[in-house]
């Protein structure tokens, strides 16, 4: 625990990992601000996690504050962490269906097209992850670039929903790099930057394409073309820094 003290009570971080759906990790970072009057009045609490969307660490954060309410006037924080450990699982697959019901509404068709970007920390055995990679792609019917920038490795991808879920699956369980030593491995080191249906003003990639950049610009340029400049600009000058 990492104690801040402060005017209103006290702050402190926590990360705790929890066993996922695909048997992942899931690295939560948890930030509680207990106000003076604490446990009388419920904590404050942040949810942070590079495996999760910012919709899921949402929804997190909401059912942790629905239990805090449970636990108001005793020292609650201790549970919660029990409590998030247990059922984070179930909030996940909760926050899944309720998206697929929102899309299914507003599409009237069960799957909208979706488009995701991940972010890679190194490819050891560059041509065969690439080659993988534009196999998958291909199987799937998914369309968009693998981006290589200095030491940036993006992976924006477009297709069906259930194809983007596919590729997900396929990419954190088959071993598609090799580590230090040369053995093969699973890709431990990828962070889902995001997952959204694909809007009208984004534009559909028509093939899917690997593609070097030289500058931060070029990269900017090729987001800018497909109507992602958003897009860019949350997630990537993180990246470059």
């Amino acid at each position: 625990f990492l104690y801040f003290p402060e005017t209103h009570g006290i702050s402190f971080r926590i990360q705790i990992s929890v066993k996922e759906l695909l048997d992942t990790d899931v690295l939560l970072k948890l930030l509680f601000r207990l106000p003076v009057n604490y446990p009388s009045a419920l904590p404050d609490i942040s949810v942070n996690s590079d495996q999760l969307t910012r919709a899921q660490c949402m929804d997190v954060k909401d059912k942790l504050l629905e239990q805090a309410k449970k636990h108001l006037s005793e020292p609650m924080v201790h549970d919660l962490i029990l409590w998030v450990q247990q059922h984070l699982k179930d909030v996940i697959k909760q926050s899944a269906t309720v998206c697929n019901e929102k899309t299914t509404l507003s599409k009237g068709t069960k799957d909208g097209i979706w488009m995701l970007l991940l972010h890679l920390d190194h490819m050891r055995a560059k041509t065969k992850y690439v080659k993988t990679v534009e196999k998958w792609a291909s199987d799937l019917r998914l369309t968009g670039r693998l981006m290589f920038m200095g030491k940036i490795i993006l992976i924006l991808l477009q297709g069906d929903r259930s194809s983007i879920k596919e590729y997900l699956i396929l990419q954190k369980t088959s071993k598609v790099d090799v580590d230090s030593s040369g053995k093969k491995c699973k890709e431990k080191m990828m962070s889902v930057l995001c997952e959204t249906e694909v809007e009208s003003q984004h534009k559909r990639f028509q093939t899917f394409e690997v593609k070097e950049y030289s500058t931060p610009e070029e990269l900017q340029k090729e987001f800018e073309t497909a109507g992602l400049t958003t897009l860019f600009s949350e997630f990537v000058p993180p990246l470059l820094k």
